[in-house]
């Protein structure tokens, strides 16, 4: 069984660990670190999993906004990265994390954001409803650009606030 834990009491470099285990070196290069680029987690909404004192999961939340064409921002937080040590997937673990997630965000009422896969991610209530007419830095597949809670329908880009 594993505990979930404040991300800041995990050590930085085990979390650079398992992302690259879970996800890669190169994933720097992704237009998800593009849209929180200079941006610090948020502490209250990043958490670790933990099992027997090892790390086997972790999950981020950023600040972000939607500058709508218009000219007005509207923050947002950015879910993700989700990452679950590869010897340990399949067992709850990234579920048990979004939803440790999402019950802390609704605190701040901020709607939540991420770039996913949609038939796994519909589970936690994102879709793309209200997605279709933003823009991110870099290069994405509108339907994995996907967002709950309220979100703005409306034209913007989306990037560090």
């Amino acid at each position: 069984m594993f505990d979930l834990v404040p991300l800041a009491d995990v050590p930085a470099h085990e979390v650079e660990l398992l992302l690259d285990a879970a996800f890669g070196a190169d994933r720097h290069g992704r237009t998800a670190y593009r849209v929180r680029e200079g941006m610090g987690v948020i502490p209250a909404l990043s958490f670790a999993a933990v099992e027997h004192g090892t790390l086997v999961g972790s999950i981020q939340c950023w600040p972000v906004a939607l500058v709508g064409d218009d000219g007005a921002s509207i923050p947002m937080v950015m879910v993700g990265p989700v990452a679950v040590s590869p010897a340990r997937q399949n067992v709850g673990i990234g579920r048990a994390l979004m939803w440790k997630a999402i019950e802390a965000a609704q605190a701040g009422g901020e709607p939540l954001m991420l770039i996913g896969d949609p038939e796994y991610y519909d589970q936690f209530g994102f879709d793309a409803d209200a997605t279709g007419q933003w823009r991110l830095p870099g290069p994405f597949e509108q339907r994995r650009l996907l967002a709950r809670d309220h979100a703005p329908d409306r034209a913007g880009t989306v990037g560090p606030r």
